[in-house]
C-alpha cells in the first residue's frame, strides 16, 4: 500500500451551496466534525480544531489553514501541524473537498494528502495514514446526515 493520499466520494442530497457551506462554515463544521473549531473560511485563514472537551487534558487541539476557498466547488485546508509553525506540504496533511452538482444533489470529492511528505519512518506513516482512513470513515457520514437533515429537518 502507498498511503500517499486518501480519496473518498460520497452523494448528499442537497445542493452543491448547502454542502460547501457544511464543510466550510464553524457552525456546520462542529456539526459533524470536530467538537469545537474556530476558522476563517477565507484563503490564508487560520484557524483551530478541538476534538473533546476544550480544557479538558486529554483534548486534541489541531491547527488549521485555510488553503483555497471557492465557493461552491471547493474548499481545502492544510491541517495538524504543531502549533505556532506555517503549515506546509511537509508538516501537515491537505484535505480538498470538491464539490460538484450532481441530479438533485451534490457529489462531495474528498482528497487528504500529505502523509509520505512528513518524513515519518514505515510503521508511524501506515498508522497515521490508518488514523485518518478511520476517522473519514466515521466522520464522511455523519456529513450526509448532518446536510441531509438541514434539508428535510427530520
Amino acid at each position: 500500500m502507498e498511503f500517499g493520499s486518501i480519496e473518498r466520494e460520497i452523494y448528499v442530497e442537497a445542493a452543491p451551496e448547502l454542502v460547501y457551506d457544511v464543510v466550510s462554515s464553524p457552525e456546520h463544521l462542529r456539526e459533524w466534525w470536530p467538537d469545537d473549531i474556530e476558522l476563517d473560511p477565507a484563503p490564508g485563514g487560520a484557524g483551530r480544531m478541538t476534538f473533546g472537551r476544550a480544557g479538558d487534558p486529554d483534548a486534541v487541539v489541531v491547527p488549521m489553514t485555510v488553503v483555497d476557498a471557492e465557493r461552491p466547488h471547493r474548499f481545502s485546508f492544510r491541517w495538524a501541524y504543531e502549533e505556532g509553525e506555517v503549515a506546509s506540504s511537509t508538516n501537515s496533511y491537505l484535505a480538498t473537498f470538491e464539490i460538484t452538482p450532481s441530479g438533485t444533489g451534490t457529489l462531495l470529492r474528498l482528497t487528504e494528502i500529505g502523509f509520505r511528505e512528513r518524513g515519518w519512518e514505515a510503521a508511524v506513516l501506515e498508522e497515521r495514514y490508518q488514523q485518518n482512513v478511520v476517522g473519514w470513515a466515521y466522520y464522511l457520514p455523519r456529513l450526509v446526515s448532518y446536510a441531509e437533515g438541514l434539508v428535510s429537518p427530520r
